[in-house]
């Protein structure tokens, strides 16, 4: 063997020479520091400060970690190709320096000699050498070598190139190179295999250390990008937030009444033209309620200056009707009873828009006295010639007395049996009674329920307010749908509570309840204006 050498190696992959891959699971630290990252992370909650911080940690995170593995993705593979790029450079020198050495058929006092001279060569770096020719295998140092995989030792016989294999033995990683000795050949002709095939085995603790270190690295990195993300986040969160809080400071005042109020308006963001959008509706808001307010202030005084006007003059109508209705007879007679009834019940009718202007000006007055009840009540059924056609269960003489005022008690009686009355067939029914609650309050609780067909469920929610009327088939009542409505407007005035139903076995049942205040207070007597 005159002049042996050997080739240079390939560059490609373990995969491209028939070696297997890897065995060990880079990237396993950025991987379990992205799980315990997104463990900390908090949940998205209602408001927009932890959405925004949570958007701006999820999206550092995502930037650094994708960052971090591709940067260290290229930076692990530059390093073990340096390193094996070195190794197989070294290893390569060594075997021819001692190739021309070797005989053509050696023997295997050759193998060793030589595996021993490249392991002399490289002695401080840790090397294992395995040299093979045929049947014959020689070591140095002489045990401790990790036997290539069948893949690999097919590989070398069969290729021209040296072969490379990293290995993960007792939790460490190694790199196996495969590196077979050729013949020299003339010019112009491939070199030929000799058959003898020389291995070797190093340790890279070094080169993962390196990768270590860029693991520790890049997780420093994400750790600042992710404290620099938060810090951003709550900045720009106090921003966005800033005029968002404001907003709806404005929002509540708005809701609490305050018209007037209005934002501060910087800048031209679409912040600020949410400022600017809220500032023009409050001002149309505030015109369009002062224009309301100020037709309804225009509309109970004309309604109460028009009662005001008409009330002395059909009460002199009245008075009128009420003589002649006496003298007249026949035709004449009914005329007159005809003009007697709308003249009263047109009297009635200001006496009720007079009522109720009162309750909107907020001047209504409760003149309270203690009186009993029951005994209120009986006269007001008589004061209407009313005894055959009301059944009253009522306490006995002085059971149940109140500080109430009388005229408005008599008012809400009166309003309450007349609808029954009007709505269904006589007997209307009055009970009354105490109720007392768990607080230690005590109620006076009035029913009155008729024989009629009842509310329907579309006028019940309508029942107390002015001018409705349940029943729509006639153009003309003799209720002017303003009856209910003083009834509620009295018991409230009271405190008290009203509430209307349908009985199970037919029939409208209306309840009054009045708060009972213990004797010697006077809430609300004397001619202070409640208003509602």
């Amino acid at each position: 063997m005159s002049d042996r050498r050997t080739t240079r190696k390939r560059r490609t992959g373990p995969a491209a020479d028939g070696a297997p891959a890897p065995a060990a699971v880079p990237g396993a630290g950025p991987r379990r520091f992205l799980r315990a990252a997104l463990a900390r992370v908090p949940l998205p909650l209602r408001g927009l400060r932890p959405r925004l911080l949570t958007s701006f940690v999820l999206v550092a995170l995502a930037s650094s970690l994708g960052t971090g593995a591709l940067a260290f993705r290229e930076a692990r593979t530059g390093v073990l190709q340096q390193s094996q790029d070195s190794v197989i450079n070294r290893f390569r020198t060594s075997i021819d320096a001692v190739a021309r050495y070797i005989p053509p058929a050696p023997d295997q006092s050759d193998l060793q000699s030589a595996a021993n001279q490249v392991l002399y060569a490289n002695r401080s770096s840790g090397w294992r050498i395995m040299a093979t020719y045929g049947g014959h295998r020689a070591y140095a140092p002489s045990a401790g070598f990790t036997e290539p995989s069948p893949e690999m030792l097919r590989s070398v016989r069969d290729r021209r190139a040296a072969v490379f294999q990293r290995m993960n033995v007792d939790g460490r990683p190694r790199l196996v190179v495969g590196m077979p000795v050729m013949y020299a050949s003339e010019e112009g002709t491939e070199p030929r295999l000799s058959g003898l095939v020389m291995y070797l085995e190093v340790p890279q603790t070094t080169e993962e250390g390196y990768v270590e270190a860029m693991v520790s690295g890049i997780e420093r990195a994400t750790l600042v990008a992710l404290c620099l993300a938060v810090v951003l986040a709550l900045l720009a969160a106090s921003g966005v937030l800033r005029p968002v809080r404001a907003l709806r400071r404005a929002t509540r005042r708005m809701a609490a009444g305050h018209l007037d109020v209005r934002l501060d308006v910087t800048g031209s963001d679409e912040l600020a033209d949410l400022s600017r959008s809220f500032n023009e509706t409050a001002a149309e808001l505030e015109r369009t309620v002062r224009e309301l307010r100020r037709l309804e202030a225009q509309g109970r005084r004309f309604v109460a200056d028009v009662s005001h006007e008409l009330r002395t003059p059909l009460a002199a109508m009245s008075a009128v009707t009420d003589v002649l209705d006496l003298e007249g007879e026949g035709e004449t007679g009914e005329a007159l009873r005809l003009i007697s009834e709308g003249t009263n019940r047109l009297s009635g009718l200001v006496n009720d828009l007079m009522e109720i202007s009162r309750f909107d000006a907020g001047v209504a007055e409760l003149n309270r006295d203690e009186i009993d009840l029951a005994e209120s009540v009986r006269r007001t059924v008589a004061s209407r010639w009313w005894q055959g056609e009301v059944e009253m269960r009522l306490p006995g003489p002085g059971e149940l007395r109140a500080r109430v005022d009388p005229r408005r008690l008599d008012v809400v009686t009166a309003n309450l049996i007349g609808n029954a009355l009007r709505h269904g067939e006589p007997p209307a029914r009055l009970t009354m009674a105490v109720r007392e609650e768990g607080s230690g309050v005590a109620w006076a609780v009035i029913e009155v329920s008729d024989n009629g067909p009842g509310i329907s469920e579309e006028a019940m929610p309508h029942i107390f307010e002015r001018f409705y009327k349940a029943s729509t088939s006639r153009a003309r009542s003799e209720s002017s749908g303003l009856g209910l409505a003083i009834t509620a407007e009295n018991v409230r005035l009271h405190g008290g509570r009203i509430r209307a139903a349908n009985l199970p076995g037919g029939g409208a049942v209306f309840t009054v309840e009045l708060p009972l205040h213990p004797a010697g207070t006077d809430a609300g007597a004397g001619g202070g204006g409640v208003t509602r």
